[in-house]
């Protein structure tokens, strides 16, 4: 295989790559470990779902070259749930007890994956979500491996009031559980933390696949010429974001006048657009396909070998699976075997590297630890990494901004084992807010 370094031309566009004959180790003659794949492969989330269930694959096939899994070999199981919410909950129900996979890597959206929570939490299984999300749950069955609002959202309001001067904010989002309850949190965030007044935050919320972005490109335009420096904090999602930003680009919308920060943008969702009006827009990440180590380079140049795409993208949900992947081989090799519960434990404490260059650790509360890194979108579709944190961050499964929120910790260790311990009042159940609505 042909390696790509920073001395030669840009890593995404390199020459062709070589496979090298690799001796695979003799496998068990032992029925294959069964690891499930749940993503939409088609619907108006397979723009950024169907690349992940392609990075599993590869990461079985890079597994199975390596002798497999306790000498076992592992198989994917992979269904679509087609960017239908209750779809995925028969899907993951098909997965684990039907074809009786052993951990499922899936989902991209909250609603999805509240609606697959119950599933995985009834039949016990595992599932490693790749995808930043809005926070305010923590399942012993679920491990989180994209960003919590304080490992993204929070960092980037930060970097837009302390670094570019915001004062007026546009919090625009698709209309499901992620956007309404992140745009939640900033909103108190910003309120409590910088002052803003209600007239300074306007909200905007559209279907998924919304295409007919004029009027409300235009009211942005609008509520950002008042001479105050405006910034959109975008939790769009899915191919809505093609038509969205080339509006951008049609009013003339610079990233100088009113920069736009996306929270589900990455490289693949560039994929499709003309980048050049939108130079010096942001992203907010865990990981941009441009960072500068070695283990991120491999990590290309597999994935275009797997692909047998030159211009094949990485992004940031791609090295969450990677992370998740590591972790849970790494739990099924220190449990032993790969029995749910066994599994559960073992992982806690779990480091493996992540791909800017340092590692990431399973947290008792099932987050895990990330560095947040602000990118620029640049002409090429890649991401300038402009500021990142010192060091990583731990994700925080319930906000510190919010009511309910605020007195609440997650801690699957035992003898805790609760995902909504009470700190005020010493017990696990969750705040009184939420004792009370259940009730009703």
């Amino acid at each position: 295989m042909t390696s790509r370094r920073p001395a030669m031309r840009p890593h995404w566009l390199a020459a062709p790559l070589l496979s090298l004959a690799v001796a695979t180790p003799a496998l068990a003659e032992e029925d294959p470990i069964k690891v499930g794949i749940l993503h939409s492969l088609s619907g108006t989330m397979a723009i950024s779902e169907t690349v992940l269930k392609d990075t599993v694959e590869m990461l079985i096939e890079q597994q199975n070259a390596e002798g497999g899994l306790l000498g076992r070999e592992l198989e994917a199981v992979v269904v679509d749930p087609a960017s239908d919410w209750p779809l995925f909950a028969e899907k993951a129900r098909e997965l684990l007890a039907q074809e009786k996979v052993d951990v499922i890597f899936g989902n991209w959206t909250s609603v999805s994956r509240k609606s697959v929570l119950p599933v995985v939490e009834e039949l016990n299984g595992l599932l490693f979500y790749p995808v930043q999300y809005e926070g305010e749950e923590s399942s012993e069955n679920v491990f989180y491996t994209g960003a919590a609002p304080n490992q993204q959202a929070i960092p980037a309001v930060n970097y837009l009031h302390d670094q570019v001067g915001v004062e007026r904010w546009v919090l625009a989002g698709t209309d499901y559980v992620y956007p309404r309850t992140t745009n939640k949190i900033l909103e108190a965030y910003l309120k409590n933390e910088f002052g803003v007044s209600d007239e300074d935050i306007t909200v905007n919320y559209t279907p998924f696949g919304h295409s007919d972005w004029q009027n409300i490109v235009s009211e942005i335009k609008a509520f950002g010429s008042e001479g105050r420096k405006t910034a959109v904090v975008s939790t769009i999602n899915g191919d809505a974001n093609v038509p969205f930003y080339r509006e951008l680009g049609n009013q003339g919308i610079d990233a100088a006048d009113i920069p736009v920060v996306a929270f589900s943008v990455g490289e693949q969702e560039l994929t499709g657009i003309d980048t050049g009006p939108l130079v010096g827009h942001l992203a907010a990440w865990n990981y941009f396909m441009s960072v500068d180590t070695e283990a991120n380079y491999d990590f290309i140049d597999a994935w275009i070998e797997h692909t047998g795409d030159e211009m094949a993208v990485t992004n940031d949900p791609m090295e969450a699976h990677y992370i998740g992947f590591n972790m849970w081989t790494e739990a099924v090799r220190k449990a032993g075997t790969t029995e749910v519960d066994a599994v559960k434990e073992a992982i806690v404490g779990v480091s493996v590297p992540n791909l800017s260059g340092g590692y990431a650790t399973m947290m008792p509360n099932h987050h895990i630890t990330k560095p947040v890194l602000i990118g620029e979108i640049q002409d090429n579709g890649q991401f300038s990494v402009v500021w990142k944190t010192p060091s990583t961050v731990a994700g925080d499964a319930w906000s510190d901004y919010l009511d309910g929120s605020r007195d609440l910790i997650s801690d699957w260790r035992k003898p805790m084992e609760c995902g909504n311990y009470n700190v005020v009042r010493g017990s696990c159940g969750g705040s009184q807010a939420e004792e009370e609505a259940s009730q009703e």
